[in-house]
């Protein structure tokens, strides 16, 4: 719900309560403030195989070219030619990356995808045009976009719409704003039943037992305000299985390395040479858009990683030292003690 997104962490207005000790995460408190973080330099490998030394002297050549040379060789390559110079500029560098790390002993053979799926998930939610500061968000639209790793395609999706339960009347900047009528969410499920639904769907997908996978957002609201408030105002526990994700904001701007400012979704679709698809603040039509640009960035030799999750009932960073870990195996929620 790109209008109601932030690129700082939101602030949870609900309260907190001694029941709210199973939203701790990272028991060993690693998780830090949700802050902006660049990956630091690598600390491992050895770094005097003559291949670091051809790299630099590649990306020295890729520093010195236009936008002009830069499309040239991506054509040259047959690599995406699209893409603002930054852009244009990381692909190459990555590109080579991997093709001389591929033939050299330095590899670390982590040139792989983290996860073998990625669930893309971008929630519509109630909204007023001036919200006020202890407006509680439900959520009417619940969507998610399945991405294979492996073959970097969109290959399901899932998508319902939420019966909300405090302010049941849509608001009519809601409705203009999101697409959703207020026949919609009469004819639709409560979120407890919508989330088993979905719950359903993922095992289905054998996601956690058989296939490694993670969810995947733009921004922190969605799991940090959206998510968290509607499982108080339900009265179910979060769901342990959505806990962690990747930002996909911070990601995108730690890997292309531009600010803040450029990592809204359709500036990001457009540095990445794409138009939006679509209507927007329909959720699934987000969530795909949002996964176009996790495929390019894939494509474009980006490991996603999971750098989010729940602590304490906010979101946080987590660090890019923690270990790589997919997301739990799904279950059914739980009532809240």
């Amino acid at each position: 719900m790109e209008s109601l997104k932030e690129t700082s962490q939101p602030a949870n207005k609900t309260s907190k309560s001694g029941g709210d000790q199973e939203e701790q995460c990272c028991p060993n408190a690693s998780c830090e403030k949700n802050e902006e973080q660049d990956p630091p330099s690598p600390k491992q490998g050895d770094f005097s195989d003559p291949v670091y030394k051809e790299i630099a002297m590649a990306n020295g050549a890729i520093n010195r070219m236009n936008r002009d040379e830069m499309r040239a060789k991506c054509v040259e390559l047959k690599l995406d030619a699209r893409g603002v110079k930054d852009v244009l500029r990381k692909r190459l560098k990555s590109y080579y990356k991997r093709q001389k790390l591929m033939h050299s002993t330095a590899a670390d053979g982590n040139s792989h995808a983290y996860f073998d799926y990625i669930c893309v998930v971008d929630f519509e939610a109630t909204c007023e045009e001036n919200n006020p500061p202890d407006y509680l968000h439900e959520i009417i639209e619940f969507p998610i976009v399945l991405i294979d790793t492996r073959t970097l395609e969109i290959v399901d999706s899932f998508q319902e719409y939420v019966k909300p339960v405090v302010n049941p009347e849509l608001s009519e900047f809601c409705v203009k704003l999101t697409g959703i009528t207020q026949k919609m969410v009469d004819e639709a499920k409560t979120f407890n039943q919508v989330l088993k639904r979905a719950v359903s769907w993922l095992q289905e997908k054998e996601l956690g037992t058989k296939y490694k996978y993670t969810f995947l957002t733009d921004g922190s609201w969605d799991m940090g305000k959206f998510l968290h408030t509607q499982c108080k105002l339900s009265q179910i526990r979060f769901p342990q299985f959505a806990r962690k994700w990747i930002n996909i904001r911070k990601s995108y701007g730690n890997f292309y390395k531009v600010a803040r400012t450029q990592t809204k979704l359709i500036c990001m679709l457009e540095n990445l040479g794409m138009q939006y698809d679509g209507r927007p603040h329909c959720g699934l039509d987000d969530s795909r858009n949002i996964a176009r640009i996790a495929i390019h960035m894939l494509q474009d030799g980006c490991q996603l990683r999971v750098n989010e999750c729940m602590h304490s009932g906010e979101p946080r960073s987590v660090p890019i030292s923690a270990p790589i870990e997919g997301a739990l195996a799904p279950q059914m929620p739980k009532k809240r003690d």
